[in-house]
């Protein structure tokens, strides 16, 4: 798991992304503040989150120092799980995902793959809920698959 802490600004994108189809549930607001909760934020910059999850923001700059590959990866398949939360994803959501993961620098293959990890951690029983939808899951299985395809580039 990385130990790198994912910014305020994160979340904010999350947001975005949300909002892409001009309307942010509560569901998707819940899954947002939740995913910070569990990165250990603090109280001020959660209210910040919470705030962009009231009032429509827009996919601003988003600083990649100090994020893994993992890290990445991880925003890319929450930022995906929520856009599907609703049980669609519309052609907004879908250029604000595309914009997100060119932001973020991970590559089309990836992201497809970051996709098929939220996909399968939300089909698990309620799993697609945002109180019961295992975010560590997420993280665990996109670091394990990282390690498995640097070890068969190393054994090549």
């Amino acid at each position: 798991m990385s130990e790198s802490k994912l910014h305020k600004d994160i979340f904010v994108a999350l947001a975005a992304i949300a909002w892409a189809d001009g309307k942010l549930d509560p569901d998707e607001a819940d899954a947002i503040v939740r995913a910070a909760v569990d990165e250990g934020l603090s109280l001020e910059e959660i209210g910040e989150i919470e705030a962009a999850t009231k009032e429509k923001v827009d996919l601003g700059v988003i600083d990649k120092t100090g994020l893994s590959k993992e890290d990445r990866l991880f925003v890319y398949a929450v930022a995906c799980w929520i856009a599907n939360l609703d049980g669609q994803v519309t052609k907004e959501e879908g250029e604000a995902l595309a914009k997100l993961g060119e932001r973020l620098g991970v590559p089309e293959r990836p992201r497809g793959s970051a996709e098929a990890i939220a996909r399968k951690v939300a089909e698990m029983p309620e799993g697609d809920r945002p109180a019961r939808y295992d975010l560590a899951a997420v993280r665990r299985i996109i670091g394990e698959r990282l390690r498995e395809a640097q070890a068969a580039r190393a054994g090549s």
